[in-house]
């Protein structure tokens, strides 16, 4: 089995201009004069529950648990919705979903549930409405890009691809979605969590002003791993514990960090200009990832976002956002302070039956996804969040990479680098090659 993956060390050497440079990101902050509304601000509507319809069939393309937690969410999104198809790389995971599913009283049919690499294939034959995507990231290109094609609206876990080539095919899928009328939903939750959304509309109308820097950070204890049982071969062993290989999920940087990165992204209405950091790998056990990233973006014209993430057990732990103005700064979530830190605005929560504030926003986001989905079919009002994602998954890229070289890095090199990850065919069985971990610069001489 041959790999296209290009050495992470040597990858400013090896990077060629192959002519991207055309797609651009998100864009910039709108003037502070004169009050946005939600829909100018291109928000999402905010709805307890998506609106009646025809029956929508869903098929679920990745089986894990989050792609179970994403059957249930879309589900719980409206009425008149159902689960009809199943597709994992892997029996067992079928049948676990399978089994779960049927707990909350959703029976899908044993001949609409399909095992192997190309078992999303097959339940694209079954007459459905939607696609959840949920497989390791590695695969979201391939998948969306036949979703798009079958003419599916999709729903797509974060984050969009594990490389620039995938990034940039993410982006194409997006722009043929929207010539199509499709809608492309992805799983950045905090874009369609209650207070996040207040919070940005206020930082949108000028409660801070001018944004002067920022901060993003996913501190954290180690994450699952599988340990290999026998009679796994090398694929099987990988897949299964794709968490913990940088082809499968892009590190933690894309895998989780990535939220962050894309609130800054979103909050500033642009994604960075370069990057510069490092990063390191001290307690893993499993896999050919970092601990720890620490990278400093550069968004322009003086505003810089310094972006960590790390999973370690037994340090001290954070995650969320950080925004400075000129005229004060916020947590991005739900508070907005004054340059002396005393409270300017603060997200109102719904209260409990005695009247306390519950901090917590009134339907989950992640079932707020899935309400978003529903609606704009319903409605005919498509809608594409894939390629906002892709750009914030290739910001991370783009971190990651700057961490694996020891390199600064500019995003026209990532919007034109022919990086792939992994293996050129994905195959069951052993493979033969290998996967270091990346050590930035060059060793100095005794």
């Amino acid at each position: 089995m041959k790999t296209t993956n290009i050495s992470r060390r040597k990858f400013l050497e090896k990077t060629a201009i192959v002519g991207a440079a055309g797609i651009v990101g998100a864009s910039t902050l709108r003037s502070c004069k004169g009050k946005k509304n939600h829909q100018e601000l291109g928000l999402p509507p905010l709805l307890d529950q998506a609106p009646d319809g025809k029956k929508l069939k869903a098929g679920l393309v990745g089986c894990g648990n989050r792609g179970t937690g994403a059957a249930l969410n879309f589900m719980d999104a409206g009425p008149n919705l159902e689960i009809v198809a199943l597709a994992d790389v892997f029996e067992d995971k079928v049948q676990q979903c399978a089994d779960k599913l049927k707990h909350y009283k959703i029976e899908v049919l044993s001949e609409n549930q399909f095992v192997g690499l190309d078992a999303y294939k097959k339940l694209l034959d079954v007459d459905l409405d939607i696609v959840l995507l949920a497989t390791p990231p590695k695969f979201r290109p391939e998948h969306l890009k036949a979703c798009i094609s079958a003419k599916k609206h999709v729903f797509m876990e974060k984050p969009a691809c594990v490389d620039p080539v995938g990034a940039r095919s993410i982006i194409a899928s997006s722009k043929k979605a929207a010539a199509l009328g499709l809608t492309i939903i992805t799983g950045t939750q905090r874009r369609h969590q209650r207070d996040y959304i207040e919070t940005y509309k206020q930082i949108a109308n000028g409660a801070i002003g001018e944004i002067t820097s920022a901060r993003a950070y996913w501190l954290q204890t180690h994450v699952w791993f599988r340990t290999r049982e026998e009679g796994w071969s090398d694929m099987e062993y990988m897949l299964r514990n794709w968490n913990n290989f940088c082809w499968l999920c892009g590190d933690h940087i894309l895998d989780t960090h990535v939220h962050n990165i894309d609130v800054i992204n979103w909050f500033v209405g642009s994604h960075p200009k370069n990057a510069i950091g490092f990063g390191g790998r001290a307690r893993r056990l499993t896999g050919d990832q970092y601990d720890f990233f620490s990278i400093d973006y550069n968004y322009g014209n003086g505003l810089f976002s310094h972006s960590m993430s790390r999973q370690i057990d037994d340090c001290a732990n954070a995650m969320g956002e950080f925004i400075m103005g000129k005229e004060g700064f916020t947590n991005c979530k739900n508070t907005i302070y004054n340059p002396d830190g005393t409270i300017k605005w603060k997200y109102g929560y719904p209260k409990d039956k005695s009247g306390k504030p519950t901090n917590t926003v009134k339907v989950s986001p992640y079932v707020q996804e899935h309400i978003h989905l529903v609606t704009a079919i319903r409605t005919n009002q498509p809608v594409q969040e894939a390629e906002q994602t892709a750009i914030s998954t290739l910001s991370a890229i783009m971190g990651r990479t700057a961490a694996y070289t020891g390199k600064k890095v500019t995003w026209e090199e990532m919007m034109n680098s022919p990086e792939t990850l992994g293996p050129e065919v994905v195959e069951m069985g052993d493979y033969d090659g290998t996967f270091e971990v990346p050590v930035p610069g060059k060793q100095h001489k005794a």
